[in-house]
């Protein structure tokens, strides 16, 4: 893929002002745009003219042309709108909504641990926009984590209808292998005729990740294409066994058959069959402990938010730790040994400075102390400039109805002892080896790819126990992982 040449953002495509550039993808840059004449904020995704003189630049330009024709036609909530498309001396844009929230892919690749309510309201509202395209004659067929944008509202948008397949569309012939490793179907790197079923195998793709927090198809990429042609994935409860039911496994296998006779008939099958194995109520929206708000930013189809070198093949996210019959309305219990007034105060002070992700962070952390100093010492790992952490741990004075500090205990010098020194202890090939041999004893096989992933993430030793201990789902045993590996 050639990379764009450097150019002077312009000021005006068309009617539409430019106000900024929002992301950089393959497709050329994408820009925050107004619509003078509606009074509307707009994205602005672009390619220039340079990049269509040879053979794989006119594809690119052709899959532009596709993408605006396949999206333009369909008006439905969780698709992103597209209202214009034309060209501005040498640059070919596209105008569509503008959408405020993270790729599934940004949620995988930060850790977010997606509980049973948010999986399933991820699932039902994704087969939905996709019952209804495949009706109007569209079928996107690269459905992945990516192109699955999650408002800051709860609610779903599938992006990017880049190849997608249209009645009336040759730009993808039998024959012509199209879309992304580890999502296609096995039509797709056949090269026989595709429909809307490819989209049903990548749901069931998309699905699994959820509920076991890896792929059910892992390794280089000609790995990934025989498994995903010859061999059937581990059922998602044997991945993530305690927090996967069994009910899921049915289904989400089903989705995920080689022949595309044998998969459901429609996505509302797909969605039927999901609800049927949740049993219980659906929230329309993803829950605000998932929510990453205070990190997000806009996002147009298909940005990354990774180097494009990073292996594709690699699990983008932990075990989920589902919960799949969990209710929104149940009432969240703090963890043992905490009060939840206390808890709200910490949560307070800390959304001040991360906004609605604090909620989450504070009951993780304290999953792994019953102690106030501890507690604030590690919810100050998450502050990346000075002034933060100070004015957060400054906010401990503030706490009422806490037992007074051991004398001559600081929260700063529970820190420096207990942060600081983490700092400074190398991840060793050893200690990797050690955590691999301690965490296969929890988890199984799997913990080996785990480990890889935490490992090329960690920033120390100490983040690198951490996360390994959120793929142990209950708390005794995380501890006694934590111990174990000399972390706890």
């Amino acid at each position: 893929m050639p990379t764009p040449p450097p150019v002077n953002n312009p000021s005006q495509l068309g009617k539409y002002t430019i106000s900024e550039v929002i992301g950089k993808g393959a497709m050329g840059v994408v820009y925050k745009g107004f619509d003078p004449n509606i009074k509307r904020t707009v994205a602005l995704k672009t390619i220039r003219k340079e990049m269509v003189d040879d053979d794989q630049g006119a594809m690119l330009l052709a899959r532009f042309k596709n993408e605006a024709e396949a999206a333009g036609r369909l008006t439905h909530p969780g698709i992103v709108a597209v209202y214009d498309a034309d060209m501005a001396g040498d640059i070919v844009y596209i105008a569509m909504e503008y959408v405020k929230g993270n790729s599934l892919r940004e949620y995988f690749s930060r850790g977010t641990r997606f509980e049973g309510r948010d999986a399933i309201s991820v699932m039902t509202q994704l087969l939905d926009a996709l019952h209804y395209a495949h009706n109007e004659g569209v079928y996107h067929r690269d459905i992945k984590p990516a192109n699955i944008i999650l408002m800051d509202n709860g609610k779903l948008k599938i992006a990017d209808f880049g190849i997608a397949r249209i009645d009336s569309s040759d730009l993808t012939q039998t024959g012509a292998v199209m879309g992304t490793p580890g999502y296609m179907a096995p039509e797709q790197y056949s090269g026989n005729p595709v429909d809307w079923r490819a989209d049903i195998f990548s749901a069931g793709v998309v699905m699994y990740q959820l509920l076991t927090g890896v792929r059910p198809f892992i390794g280089n990429p000609d790995a990934i294409a025989y498994k995903i042609c010859h061999e059937q994935p581990v059922p998602p409860s044997e991945v993530n066994p305690g927090s996967c039911p069994a009910e899921f496994d049915p289904v989400t296998l089903k989705a995920l058959a080689k022949n595309p006779e044998d998969r459901y008939k429609d996505a509302h099958e797909f969605r039927v069959a999901v609800l049927e194995a949740h049993a219980g109520p659906v929230s329309p929206t993803v829950s605000e402990e998932t929510l990453i708000i205070a990190k997000s930013r806009p996002l147009w189809h298909g940005e990354r938010s990774r180097p494009h070198s990073q292996d594709p093949s690699q699990p983008l996210s932990h075990p989920s730790g589902v919960s799949p019959r969990s209710h929104p309305s149940q009432p969240s219990v703090p963890p043992p040994g905490w009060d939840a007034g206390l808890l709200k105060q910490v949560e307070q002070q800390l959304r001040r400075i991360l906004g609605p992700v604090a909620k989450v962070l504070v009951r993780r952390a304290a999953t792994n102390t019953a102690d106030v100093e501890t507690l604030y010492a590690l919810l100050a790992e998450n502050l990346s400039s000075p002034e933060e952490r100070s004015t957060f741990l400054a906010g401990r004075r503030e706490l009422k109805g806490v037992p007074p500090r051991p004398p001559g205990a600081t929260t700063m010098t529970i820190l420096a002892t207990q942060v600081g020194t983490r700092q400074t202890q190398p991840l060793t090939p050893e200690v990797i080896e050690k955590a691999t041999r301690r965490l296969v004893a929890y988890l199984g096989p799997i913990a080996k790819v785990l480990v890889k992933q935490a490992a090329a993430q960690a920033s120390t030793r100490h983040h690198f126990y951490l996360l390994l201990a959120e793929k142990v789902t209950e708390p005794a045993e995380r501890e006694r992982f934590l111990r174990e590996v000399g972390a706890g």
